[in-house]
């Protein structure tokens, strides 16, 4: 026999599933999420975890998942084209899920290596190491 365990949402979870279930009313068929669902969705994951996050609103885990893993930055800006400085975060073993490094050193010669899930402060060490004259 089985019998089902009646879970009480946390405040904020329980608003936003009301909030999903009144756009999810409304909307027209086939319409995406709007981003500022997401965006909620992203703060209560990172608060309450994916797993329970995704299914209070009916979302997908995995949508829900890769969002948080995003750089709030990406989700919502424009790319800067030839920025001159990059911060990266704190070396206390920060890891950077994925990016994109470009050098260029004094003489123009440039190079572009992508990488996932390496630590800022390895990644500052390999882009010294790679430019180091031998």
């Amino acid at each position: 026999m089985r019998t089902s365990k009646t879970r009480v949402l946390p405040a904020r979870l329980a608003a936003a599933r009301r909030r999903v279930e009144r756009w999810r009313r409304t909307r027209k068929i086939g319409a995406r999420i709007p981003e500022s669902l997401w965006t909620q969705a992203v703060k209560l994951a990172e608060a309450y975890g994916v797993s329970a996050t995704s299914q209070a609103l009916a979302v997908d885990y995995y949508s829900l998942k890769k969002r948080l893993g995003e750089p709030q930055s990406s989700r919502s800006a424009t790319p800067v084209s030839g920025a001159a400085f990059v911060e990266l975060p704190s070396p206390m073993r920060s890891v950077i899920p994925e990016c994109i490094v470009e050098l260029e050193n004094a003489e123009g010669a440039k190079m572009r290596i992508q990488l996932g899930g390496i630590e800022a402060s390895h990644l500052a060490a390999l882009g010294r190491s790679l430019w180091r004259a031998e």
